[in-house]
């Protein structure tokens, strides 16, 4: 029997230790999307406690802890730190064969060399040595990064946001690249016309413009476009619940976006249009820049209304939709492409029934210009566990070329969580392995090595050509 998160964690032969050990285990990070605030790396701050660098924003361990019966006011009420840490403790035994089980030992092992396991009778030792640790030097956020060997982190940002913080890690040569990405989902919100409107006028005092028309919204939106490339930006996301590519006419926009501005209720009909002409443009300024443009697509959010309103979005009441995703995305990447005006994408689904249509959608956009040019993304939210990653994995060898994907990212908004690429490396070696050790693969360990080390790394410095 194997022992629990030992070196060879989740590697079941020979052939995929070497594999891991030898041509995965040692590469840089390159984590180009990830929800990481660049004010705490441009501050280099030292975290106060576990709870503060573990628990803080952390909706996977909190809809744990709020099915294993934990009152609110220890996730994310007012109940002091340690406290909080003894519920998640307590907690964390009841997450067997979830994924929270794995990261949660890793990240102990990994950033503070705890092998103990955690629960309530390890609880406080774990507690006091981890923010003993959080609380010195070598523990700051930077530092935090340089342990994990990570060499880019893309932050997402809206497009109304101060980028000083990125400026000020380029004047400062920080040893991390820390790159903006741009997030314009507030900016096509239709369905709150009232919330859209506000989010004009901060535009309009950001770009010290006046908005009247749609042209004028788009024309300050791309200025601020042109601001996050001055700041190294070459990574746009969106998450969407589908993407949308309705028809429209330059007039309906002008009479839609009058409305908003006039805060007069809009149809259906008009929302879609509307959505669909901003995310056109998105994609068009993506191109022009020579960006990567990821889609999000399949999140059914603020399912419950009653803590929404309590607790406020992003607080772990969203899951997966069941939305028709095959139709308009290709009508979408179609009219791009038909112009040639298709920008280097990846698409990320969140409901596992897509997982093989949106591998092979890609494949009916890839042109031969870029190797990779539009990429089935990793396993996303719900489904970046073994069995989604491993999933994923299988839908793209099958539907495409796996040997050109970008690989891993961690979409997380904690500093203790990269070693979910050590988690995908290792499930990425060992799929390798057993298709080798089954004979199904030639035993070239060399040049699957080489294919292993692109996933993990190399395929995305050339993808993304992130700046110096």
């Amino acid at each position: 029997m194997k022992s629990f998160l030992d070196e060879d964690f989740l590697l079941r032969s020979d052939t995929a230790r070497e594999l891991y050990h030898d041509h995965a285990k040692h590469l840089p990070i390159i984590d180009y999307h990830c929800h990481l605030p660049p004010d705490q790396i441009t501050g280099n701050i030292n975290f106060n406690n576990i709870t503060h660098a573990w628990l803080n924003g952390d909706h996977y361990k909190w809809r744990a802890m709020r099915a294993n019966g934990v009152n609110e006011a220890y996730i994310t009420g007012n109940k002091p730190d340690n406290e909080k840490f003894e519920q998640w403790a307590a907690t964390v035994p009841y997450t067997l064969r979830n994924p929270l089980y794995h990261w949660t030992h890793l990240e102990l092992q990994r950033y503070f060399g705890i092998t103990s396991r955690l629960m309530p009778g390890t609880a406080d030792f774990i507690y006091e040595d981890c923010t003993e640790k959080l609380q010195s030097p070598g523990y700051s956020v930077q530092n935090l990064i340089k342990k994990m060997n990570v060499e880019v982190i893309c932050t997402t940002d809206d497009p109304l946001d101060d980028l000083s913080h990125h400026e000020q890690l380029k004047r400062e040569g920080a040893e991390v690249k820390v790159y903006p990405a741009f997030r314009p989902d507030k900016a096509m919100y239709i369905e709150d016309v009232a919330a859209l409107n506000a989010y004009v006028n901060k535009l309009e005092a950001v770009s010290n413009s006046t908005i009247n028309t749609f042209d004028d919204y788009l024309y300050a939106l791309k200025n601020r476009h042109h601001y996050f490339a001055a700041n190294g930006c070459t990574v746009a996301d969106h998450g969407l619940e589908h993407v949308y590519a309705e028809e429209y006419t330059e007039e309906e926009l002008r009479g839609i976006f009058e409305k908003v501005r006039a805060e007069k209720p809009v149809t259906n009909t008009e929302k879609i249009k509307f959505k669909s002409a901003m995310l056109y443009n998105f994609a068009i300024w993506n191109q022009e820049k020579d960006w990567v443009q990821q889609f999000h697509l399949g999140a059914l959010r603020n399912n419950n209304s009653r803590l929404l309103g309590q607790l406020g979005p992003d607080t772990g009441f969203d899951s997966i939709g069941d939305f028709s995703q095959a139709r308009p995305l290709s009508k979408f990447l179609n009219r791009l492409d038909k112009d040639d005006r298709l920008a280097k994408t990846i698409i990320y689904n969140l409901n596992p029934a897509d997982n093989e249509m949106v591998a092979a959608m890609t494949g009916n956009f890839n042109d031969g210009s870029v190797a990779g040019k539009v990429q089935y993304g990793s396993a996303w939210w719900f489904l970046d566990q073994k069995d989604g990653m491993t999933k994923q994995l299988n839908a793209l060898s099958n539907m495409g070329l796996l040997s050109r994907f970008v690989g891993m990212l961690t979409d997380s908004r904690s500093f203790l969580s990269f070693p979910r690429h050590e988690y995908f490396r290792r499930i990425l070696c060992n799929l390798f392995a057993e298709d080798i050790e089954n004979g199904e693969l030639p035993n070239d360990i060399e040049w699957t090595g080489k294919i292993i080390g692109d996933i993990c790394y190399y395929n995305a410095q050339s993808y993304f050509k992130f700046k110096p």
